[in-house]
């Protein structure tokens, strides 16, 4: 049995997708189970050659013996929820797919209130999907709740009850985590975040599970730094020297460009202490080193070698997954050796 929750390490964007896909589809969990905010976050899955763009159902729905959880703590809108279930029709994920009767529901007043707030949509750069409205109705208690959405009955489940039963018949649950721990509402640059708490004690609360019941955090690390919207970014470099070095983005849910910046040591350190990061996954590796699609730890080079022993060194915490490019294949897994 092992509860493990997945986390961005920064700003969003560090490839929670690719992470989360090869966990899955290796380790085989009976619930992968969504946590954060909600529709706002987009997440990039490249499996078989195919890309999705995901804003609601886990990532881990590649793996398709899993049962798909939506927790308590993440806001729905069913629109996109059920044009998520028509693009992945072939993975049958409306038949695997749960709703806690606990969530709040994003209504077309949310995300008008949320374009046309000078506030989030100018200064704040809000993606305009109605979270931090529909979060607003939700803490003044008057947001409608998924167990009154009749299109939504035949989903609801208690996902807390679910994901506890697993846990105590020895079956692995899997929680994600959306955006990043530099965009909490508690922790991160501050007014330039999400409406929520994104670290991994929340994430846990999120679909019901207590602290006692968690084995693994994993913290995600790009090996440079992304970030989309308005905000500090201390390492941020400028675009020209981003296009120099071939880092070009754009936000999954906006489309806008990201600002890219360098590896934050200061940031990695305090995200893995305030999420409790029991191991590290560093994405992108292949696209500041020469090391596209490597497989073993061996064949990296001296350079790389150093930089991912530093992290280690200067946060205390392993990298156990480095990503050498999309596919689920190029990846380096050193769980077993380190843990």
């Amino acid at each position: 049995m092992t509860c493990s929750i997945l986390v961005g390490g920064a700003w969003g964007d560090e490839g929670k997708g690719k992470c989360i896909t090869y966990l899955c589809d290796n380790d085989k969990p009976e619930i992968i189970a969504r946590a954060g905010v909600g529709p706002n976050a987009g997440h990039s899955v490249e499996f078989n050659g195919e890309k999705y763009g995901l804003r609601l159902t886990p990532s881990g729905f590649v793996h398709t013996d899993a049962k798909l959880m939506i927790g308590a703590g993440v806001l729905v809108n069913p629109d996109v929820l059920f044009n998520e279930f028509e693009n992945l029709k072939k993975y049958n994920v409306k038949e695997r797919m749960c709703v806690d009767p606990r969530c709040a529901i994003i209504n077309e007043d949310h995300m008008s209130r949320d374009k046309s707030s000078e506030h989030l949509a100018k200064k704040i750069g809000s993606t305009g999907s109605g979270c931090g409205p529909a979060n607003s109705d939700r803490v003044l208690r008057t947001i409608e709740l998924a167990k009154d959405v009749p299109e939504l009955e035949e989903y609801i489940t208690d996902v807390s009850l679910a994901c506890n039963e697993a846990i105590d018949n020895g079956e692995d649950v899997f929680i994600e985590g959306s955006q990043g721990f530099a965009l909490s509402l508690y922790y991160g640059s501050y007014p330039f975040v999400t409406s929520k708490d994104t670290t991994a004690s929340t994430f846990a609360a999120d679909v019901g599970v207590g602290p006692t019941k968690v084995d693994e955090v994993i913290d995600v690390f790009k090996a440079y730094i992304s970030r989309v919207g308005e905000g500090p970014f201390p390492t941020e470099m400028t675009q020209e020297e981003a296009e120099s070095k071939g880092l070009e983005e754009y936000g999954v849910v906006t489309g806008r460009r990201r600002r890219i910046g360098y590896f934050d040591m200061e940031l990695a350190k305090e995200s893995c202490r305030i999420n409790g990061a029991t191991q590290i996954a560093l994405t992108c590796v292949d696209k500041l080193f020469d090391c596209a699609r490597v497989q073993n730890y061996d064949d990296l080079s001296a350079e790389t070698k150093a930089f991912i022993e530093d992290i280690q060194t200067e946060t205390g915490v392993p990298v156990t997954i480095i990503s050498t490019g999309p596919d689920l294949k190029d990846t380096i897994d050193l769980r077993k050796e380190l843990l």
